[in-house]
């Protein structure tokens, strides 16, 4: 069988969200199957990190990278020889023509929800590609059950056209054979002093990192803690800085920016608690990652957070900060009780079992 790859999400270097589940699924997959002839197709060549070619797995760059998914994609798509059997796409944007069926990935429509939370242009593409996307592809991944009745309820797609395929997170990176050492050298790096709770993922307003602040200026009857915001800029991020400045948090929030994948499991496992307080998540890998490292996790009641985490977490109102403060407090207190939850809560999700049921759909839609 002939797989059409499209690696662009990837192909990025600083990968967080959907790129992180392209590669990781993209690595799943070429350790599972030898068997199907992948043709991976990009706009600019391999990373190092992505899989090395071999006999079924190749690369093909295709250019122009302006306007790829119109022009670039489609013809080489339609150049391929031999003709691909399906064409697999890990995200939703999917070329102008496939000449063959389309699988897609769809991590969720909380942009439908809360459009008021993305730039004008951003929110144009996310509609109308993912819109797109949907309506031409003969099967849609959803990377939870919740993404998946949101499809359903939004474009009225027929249930057996979705198969949920959770995310999973690196268990040997989640093992750290000397932690103490590594939080310790990672608390250097950063320059995080004593103890901290800690958020992971991309700036931006639908994480409710203001919500967040508010929460954290509203702790009572802790141990001084700082609050450690890791993750790249996004957009509409200015204000969270500002939030800081007006809440006079200066000296106990540390900023870090991007942190690189090796450093993430020494940032998870030195934290007491980690917070993802989102108004909408397609699935919060970082909360799983939080569990694995064996860190008590506060999450909003919004989107698949509550799926993702069932009886191993904190459970609150993203809209309420006094709430997000009582739940950080319960869970530091709790921290043991929910500690052996959510390593149990864990073993759910697993990249070997993301790729095989995959890849078994794949086979499906291509016969």
């Amino acid at each position: 069988m002939n797989i059409s790859f499209i690696g662009y999400e990837a192909n990025i270097k600083n990968r967080v969200g959907s790129n992180q589940y392209a590669f990781e699924l993209m690595k799943a997959l070429y350790k599972l199957d030898q068997k199907n002839q992948y043709t991976v197709f990009l706009p600019t060549p391999p990373l190092p990190d992505l899989p090395p070619e071999r006999d079924n797995w190749q690369y093909q760059i295709v250019g122009p990278r302006k306007f790829w998914n119109f022009f670039g994609l489609p013809f080489a798509l339609r150049r391929q020889r031999p003709k691909p059997n399906v064409i697999f796409n890990p995200g939703h944007y999917s070329p102008l023509f496939s000449f063959a069926p389309l699988a897609i990935s769809i991590m969720d429509l909380g942009y439908l929800h809360y459009p008021e939370q993305f730039t004008k242009p951003i929110l144009f593409k996310l509609k109308f590609w993912t819109s797109f996307s949907i309506k031409r592809a003969a099967h849609i991944f959803a990377i939870s059950e919740s993404t998946k009745n949101d499809i359903i309820k939004t474009y009225k797609i027929a249930e057996n056209k979705i198969t949920v395929t959770y995310p999973g997170f690196d268990r040997e990176k989640s093992k750290i054979k000397n932690q103490s050492l590594k939080v310790k050298e990672i608390k250097k790096k950063y320059a995080i002093n004593g103890d901290y709770i800690l958020f992971l993922s991309t700036l931006k307003p639908s994480k409710n990192i203001e919500g967040l602040l508010e929460a954290f200026s509203r702790l009572t009857g802790m141990i001084p803690v700082k609050l450690v915001i890791a993750g790249k800029k996004g957009w509409l991020y200015e204000t969270i800085f500002a939030k800081v400045k007006k809440l006079r948090l200066e000296d106990r929030v540390v900023f870090t920016d991007y942190v690189p994948e090796d450093d993430v499991s020494g940032l998870m496992a030195g934290a007491k608690v980690f917070v993802l307080p989102s108004f909408w998540e397609g699935f919060g890998i970082p909360v799983v990652e939080a569990m694995a490292c064996g860190v008590p996790v506060v999450v909003s009641n919004a989107g698949s957070l509550p799926e993702i985490v069932g009886d191993a977490g904190v459970i609150v109102d993203p809209y309420k900060p006094d709430e997000i403060a009582r739940g950080i407090e319960k869970a530091v207190k709790n921290r043991v009780q929910l500690i052996k939850l959510g390593l149990e809560q864990v073993k759910k999700f697993s990249w070997e079992d993301c790729a095989q049921k995959t890849l078994k759909k794949l086979e499906e839609v291509g016969k």
